[in-house]
C-alpha cells in the first residue's frame, strides 16, 4: 500500500529529527581539523541584536613614576579595554524528495488518508532517508568548514573566517579591509597578525621560529595547521641531517626493517596538523595570491572562538 501525503511528511520529520539528535554535526571527519579545533573549544552566546561582542585588553594605561620623600606623585584613570565585534549569521542547508525520485525507490504516494505503507515501502523510505541523511550532514560540514577559513567574502550573509581574521597579503593602508572586529589594525599594532613569506627549504626553520617568538609573547600557540607544501618543505629540511637515524628499525627477532615514513611533525611540541581542504584551495572555491597549500598558522585557540547561538 502507498503513503499519504501527511504520513511521508511525518515520517520524514520523525527521521530527520532522530538522526540529527544521535548523529550530530559535531560529530565531524578528522579531515577537518580546523573546524574539528574550534568545535572542540565553542562557547554559544545568548542571542544578541546584530554583533557577537567580545572584550580586549589593548593597554596597560600605567602611570609609573619615580618619586623621592615628600614628591608629588599623580594619578589616572586607566581605559584598558577595547572591544572588538563580529555580526552574528545563520546557516542552512536543506533536501527535498519529490514524487518522482520516490517512485524510482518503488514508493508510492497518495491522498488516500486510509492507505497503509507495505513493510517493503517503509524499508526502501528508510534507505533512501539514510543516504539522504548522511550527504546532509556531511554537505553541510563542507561548505561550513570552508566558509570558517575563508575571507567571508562569497556572500554579504557570510562570516568572516581565518583567511580575514589573519591575513596572508597586505592590504592598502586606509582601504578599510584591515579594520577587524571594529578595530583598525594599521592604526593599532597589536591587532596585526605576524607573517613571514617566501619560505624556502634553507630558511623555513629560521622564519618559523622567528614566528614562533613573535607569537609567543602572550602565550605559546596551542595549535599550528599547514598545507601539504608547506609540510613537505618543512619535512625535507627537518630531515636534511645525516645524522637523524629514524630509517633503520631492527625487530627482537632479527633482521632489519625499513621505514622511511615521518610519523609526525611538531614544534616546540606542538603538533602541525595537516589540513586535506587546502590542498586544492578547498576543492577550488578560491584563487588566492598564496596558496593555501603553502600556508601554516600558528595559533592561540584559547582567543578563537566559534560561537553558536544558545539551543
Amino acid at each position: 500500500m502507498p503513503f499519504t501525503v501527511n504520513q511521508l511528511a511525518e515520517a520524514t520529520k520523525v527521521g530527520l529529527d532522530f538522526y540529527v539528535k544521535n548523529k550530530p554535526i559535531d560529530q565531524i571527519s578528522v579531515d577537518r581539523p580546523f573546524m574539528n579545533a574550534l568545535n572542540a573549544r565553542k562557547k554559544d552566546f545568548p542571542g544578541a541584536k546584530e554583533y557577537v561582542v567580545e572584550q580586549l585588553r589593548a593597554r596597560y594605561s600605567s602611570n609609573f613614576q619615580w618619586y623621592r620623600g615628600s614628591g608629588s606623585v599623580t594619578y589616572n584613570e586607566r581605559n584598558t579595554i577595547e572591544q572588538v565585534k563580529y555580526p552574528w549569521r545563520s546557516a542552512h542547508d536543506g533536501l527535498m524528495i519529490d514524487e518522482d525520485r520516490l517512485a524510482q525507490n518503488g514508493i508510492i504516494v497518495t491522498d488516500d488518508r486510509t492507505a497503509k505503507a507495505s513493510d517493503a515501502e517503509m524499508i526502501q523510505l528508510t534507505n533512501l532517508l539514510d543516504e539522504q541523511f548522511e550527504v546532509l550532514k556531511l554537505g553541510y560540514e563542507e561548505k561550513f568548514s570552508q566558509a570558517i577559513q575563508l575571507d567571508g567574502s562569497s556572500s554579504t550573509d557570510a562570516i568572516a573566517g581565518l583567511d580575514f581574521l589573519v591575513p596572508v597579503t597586505d592590504a592598502p593602508s586606509g582601504s578599510g579591509t584591515e579594520v577587524v572586529g571594529g578595530i583598525d589594525r594599521f592604526t593599532n599594532a597589536w591587532w596585526m597578525p605576524y607573517r613571514e613569506k617566501g619560505l624556502v627549504e634553507a630558511t623555513i626553520l629560521d622564519k618559523t621560529e622567528s614566528a614562533w617568538r613573535a607569537v609567543s609573547k602572550g602565550g605559546r600557540p596551542t595549535h599550528i595547521f599547514a598545507g601539504k607544501d608547506y609540510i613537505d618543505l618543512f619535512r625535507k629540511a627537518a630531515t636534511a641531517s645525516t645524522a637523524i637515524q629514524r630509517f633503520i628499525q631492527v625487530p627482537a627477532s632479527g633482521g632489519t626493517a625499513v621505514d622511511p615514513a615521518v610519523t609526525g611533525l611538531a614544534y616546540n611540541g606542538v603538533k602541525i596538523e595537516w589540513c586535506p581542504e587546502w590542498d586544492d584551495n578547498f576543492g577550488g572555491a578560491v584563487s588566492p595570491t598564496i596558496g593555501w597549500a603553502q600556508r601554516c598558522y600558528l595559533l592561540h585557540l584559547r582567543h578563537l572562538k566559534l560561537r553558536p547561538l544558545q539551543g
